[in-house]
């Protein structure tokens, strides 16, 4: 093995007060040639990475052995936090307590929290909203948590003006407020608007565009009422009321002669 710094150390450097010592080592240093340096400072950085992989092998034992808590999925695992990092199609999640947190490797995130994937870590994160319950990004929900009701992408407590609440569901729906009713159409039957005893007359009333667009359930939007026609159409001659009943005649009696 060849020895960089003067190896043995002499006798009056061993003996020699802490001072003289370290001008000793200087001058020594200044003695070691460029290609030298460059050897011990490899040396240097191959011990630090093998001290690294070492340490990771070890984490890597402990997770496989069950020997840390919760470091299932992990391909990094630490005894103080936990799960750093997670196989693939795993999400790394990680659990806030006070200033500590720890990370676990899972399939699904948890509710509150939506998966984000990455190039190097898939992450759950958590829900802007606390009460979200399953969100697409941390702005907007997509289910809420019990006693609020869902509309366009934020929870309520109650539901904002113009809309009404749908138990089923638990979404806030847009009410329909329709425009004001038209005049009542003719009187008709089977089109006809006259020389009938009963007809129908209708009326409508226009939807807003933007709850037609929203496609919102909307009140009755058609009424239809029974009225009374005209029995003559104008123009049409009226028959007596005794027309077509013919008079009856008195029956001929014949009489016959004897002969």
């Amino acid at each position: 093995m060849i020895c960089f710094l003067p190896c043995p150390p002499s006798p009056a450097l061993a003996g020699a007060e802490p001072a003289s010592r370290l001008d000793d080592l200087i001058s020594s240093l200044s003695d070691i040639t460029p290609s030298q340096m460059q050897w011990i400072i490899f040396m240097l950085l191959l011990f630090i990475s093998s001290m690294e992989m070492l340490t990771q092998n070890r984490w890597k034992k402990q997770a496989s052995a069950g020997l840390l808590e919760n470091c299932t999925g992990c391909v990094l695992c630490s005894e103080d936090n936990g799960c750093i990092t997670c196989h693939h199609r795993l999400f790394l999640l990680i659990w806030r307590d006070g200033i500590r947190q720890y990370g676990m490797c899972v399939h699904t995130c948890p509710p509150g929290y939506f998966g984000v994937r990455g190039l190097e870590v898939n992450r759950c994160t958590k829900c802007r909203s606390p009460s979200c319950e399953s969100c697409f990004s941390r702005d907007f929900c997509m289910k809420c948590k019990d006693k609020f009701y869902l509309y366009k992408g934020q929870c309520f407590r109650q539901c904002p003006p113009g809309t009404a609440a749908q138990p089923g569901t638990r979404e806030c729906q847009e009410t329909c407020e329709p425009g004001p009713w038209s005049e009542w159409s003719a009187c008709t039957h089977e089109s006809r608007t006259c020389g009938c005893k009963w007809g129908v007359e209708t009326r409508v009333r226009e939807v807003p565009e933007a709850a037609r667009e929203e496609g919102t359930a909307c009140p009755a939007l058609l009424e239809t009422r029974r009225c009374r026609m005209k029995k003559h159409c104008p123009g049409e001659k009226t028959e007596p009321k005794n027309k077509g009943k013919k008079r009856q005649k008195k029956p001929k009696t014949e009489r016959h002669t004897g002969t």
